[in-house]
């Protein structure tokens, strides 16, 4: 078994707080909704569900690659995303962050504009790829081996959990900027919420200890 099931809803528990951490991507699907439409916030999250898949396929060759042909890979990579967590964390809580459901003046745009525009807009997000490099490996675990087969079962799990999130941000984009513009006290509190939970999994990140075979 790769994956004991409390280890995968540990994951999914992961992956949930974290896209519900504000960013270009689900900035830019509320914003087609509250400016085009439901439907045209939903054309957009597919374009970013397809970056998502394409950002993981290279990430999970490329780590897979690189943990198994370097030793010290691992323990690199640990520290390198635990600093990019960390980084996160702050982004999170600092004075001055844009709310994701404010209004933005965007233009009408078609179908196929907005998908590709949502695929864009993440795959050309450097964030998203050094996501998948410091949020994967202290899910992994090298000595079960098959560390793809791991990789895109996590990945999976990711972007199941982001687009059934984002989809019902932005089904519900109109009543939830109403909601957060009357209690912006709620919207401190999610801010350091997230930005707690994010310097959390970066300690655990750096203590955690590469298990031996």
């Amino acid at each position: 078994m790769l994956f004991s099931p409390q280890e995968l809803l540990l994951f999914a528990l992961a992956a949930l707080v974290l896209v519900l951490t504000p960013g270009p991507n689900m900035v830019y699907c509320v914003s087609r909704s509250l400016t085009q439409g439901p439907r045209a916030g939903l054309i957009s999250l597919t374009g970013v569900v397809l970056g998502f898949v394409v950002h993981l396929l290279a990430a999970a060759l490329g780590l897979t690659a690189l943990l198994a042909a370097v030793p010290l890979a691992f323990d690199a990579i640990r520290y390198a995303g635990a600093a990019y967590l960390l980084w996160m964390a702050w982004q999170a809580i600092k004075p001055g962050g844009a709310a994701p459901f404010e209004a933005r003046n965007l233009p009408h745009d078609s179908p196929r504009t907005l998908f590709l525009m949502g695929f864009m807009t993440n795959l050309l997000n450097p964030k998203v790829a050094m996501f998948y490099l410091s949020f994967f490996p202290q899910f992994l675990h090298p000595e079960r081996g098959q560390l793809l087969l791991q990789s895109l079962t996590l990945g999976a799990v990711q972007i199941s959990t982001s687009a059934a999130v984002n989809a019902l941000l932005v089904l519900g984009a109109a009543r939830v900027a109403l909601f957060l513009n009357r209690n912006a006290a709620w919207m401190r509190a999610q801010r350091y919420f997230m930005g707690t939970v994010l310097g959390l999994l970066a300690l655990k990140l750096l203590t955690e200890k590469k298990a031996t075979a």
